[in-house]
């Protein structure tokens, strides 16, 4: 969400963000709805000083006077009663439309409508050659009773998943591993529910557009999240912070869920594209700086890459286009992970800069040092999503007889150097 000033006093540089996002706000009705509410509110405001002043004179009218005045008052509050609500709808509107105002993306953001316009700008190791066959991951998973997928589908339906012996110890060593390695790196480690209020999806900025994509609880004001971003990103609504208190930089944990709703087709097998999953997540919220911003962005980018160079896979660094990168974000970089068996890579991060584009939206303040309440700044980035990485990690560190070695910075969490079949 934008400044409303900012909207008006910009509405050149904001078409532009809009035409570069591809949001479908209509900027020129948004304008006119903000015209037609700072009118309606000096009409009221007029009118209730009118109202208050003509209450102040009845006191000390004459009789006569006195019901000329009441009278007065009377048509006065009448024509509040029916501007009021007016008003209150007219407000109404421009929240909705401003929730689809984009952040102005950097400059330095490739300009296009989709993925397409992404820019791979570094690549880090090198895809395996085989000296054997390789399986893919969902193989690899039923060569060795890793799981129940067929048999879970039957109780959960499609797009779940059951992990059994050592690939369901495996991820929980994963997940550990992930945490820990955010703790080293000064985040405080968090876990949140799987659920939240309305109200939190609004700020985090999924609602009202990718709506479809959660699932609702019903008969509860609750849905369930997709990443523990959501609940972070509102666990400080409404307060003021002082600068002191800032940044706040946590690590968390929680079990996220996704309808996929759109996605028929796509990654139906096997483990890459599931309802539920397993994530360690960073958010953090930091003064309203961009150089701040840019310095925790980089910080929190690093820490990614530094997780899967210990997890020993191949992946790419891809800056993400306007176009591809969402409303509310002013850049976005991707880590895609090599999958042999796709023999291409995919997404498993992605970092994200949105300025105080969800803090607007949240209520996400804080007293600067000289006084002035300001909104704060707010990131995020994957660590390590589950069971997705797992699919990497089994191709890629898969061995002829079918075991799996284990990275060696894993090994200590999941005590031995490989997956072996369940017995």
């Amino acid at each position: 969400m934008l400044d409303i000033k900012f909207i008006r006093e910009n509405p050149d540089i904001v078409r532009k963000a809009i035409q570069e996002k591809g949001s479908p706000l209509d900027l020129d009705e948004l304008l006119l709805l903000d015209r037609q509410i700072l009118e309606l509110r000096r009409r009221t405001e007029a009118l209730q000083a009118e109202r208050n002043a003509n209450a102040k004179a009845a006191g000390k009218a004459s009789p006569e006077e006195r019901a000329l005045l009441i009278e007065k008052g009377k048509q006065i509050g009448a024509e509040l009663a029916e501007l009021e609500p007016q008003l209150r709808a007219l407000e109404a509107k421009l929240k909705e439309l401003l929730y689809l105002t984009p952040t102005l993306p950097w400059e330095g953001a490739p300009v296009g409508p989709d993925d397409s316009f992404n820019v791979v700008t570094r690549v880090h190791g090198t895809p395996r050659t085989f000296l054997f066959e390789p399986l893919d991951h969902l193989e690899l998973i039923n060569r060795n009773g890793w799981g129940e997928l067929e048999r879970i589908a039957k109780v959960s339906g499609s797009r779940s998943y059951a992990l059994k012996g050592d690939l369901m110890r495996y991820e929980q060593a994963l997940l550990r591993f992930a945490l820990d390695q955010l703790v080293d790196a000064g985040f405080t480690p968090i876990s949140v529910p799987s659920y939240a209020r309305e109200e939190a999806f609004y700020a985090h900025g999924q609602f009202p557009k990718a709506r479809e994509d959660v699932y609702k609880v019903e008969g509860e004001d609750m849905y369930l999240a997709g990443t523990s971003e959501v609940l972070l990103n509102y666990l400080h609504a409404g307060e003021i912070l002082s600068e002191g208190e800032l940044p706040k930089a946590y690590a968390g944990i929680s079990a996220c869920f996704r309808s996929e709703a759109g996605s028929a087709g796509k990654d139906v097998r096997g483990l890459m594209r599931v309802h539920q999953f397993n994530k360690v997540e960073q958010y953090v919220l930091c003064i309203a700086d961009v150089e701040e911003s840019n310095r925790w962005f980089e910080r929190m980018l690093a820490n990614s890459e530094k997780i899967l160079q210990a997890l020993e896979l191949p992946y790419r660094v891809v800056e993400v286009s306007t176009g591809d990168m969402g409303l509310g974000k002013y850049r976005q970089v991707d880590l895609e992970t090599w999958v042999p068996s796709e023999g291409r890579y995919r997404e498993t991060h992605s970092c994200s800069a949105l300025l105080d584009w969800q803090a607007r939206r949240a209520g996400l303040r804080y007293r600067d040092q000289a006084g002035k309440v300001r909104y704060a700044y707010t990131l995020n980035n994957t660590a390590l999503a589950t069971p997705r990485i797992l699919v990497m990690l089994l191709e890629n560190h898969q061995n002829q007889d079918g075991t799996v070695t284990v990275p060696k910075a894993v090994q200590p969490y999941f005590g031995k150097a490989r997956l072996e079949p369940t017995r």
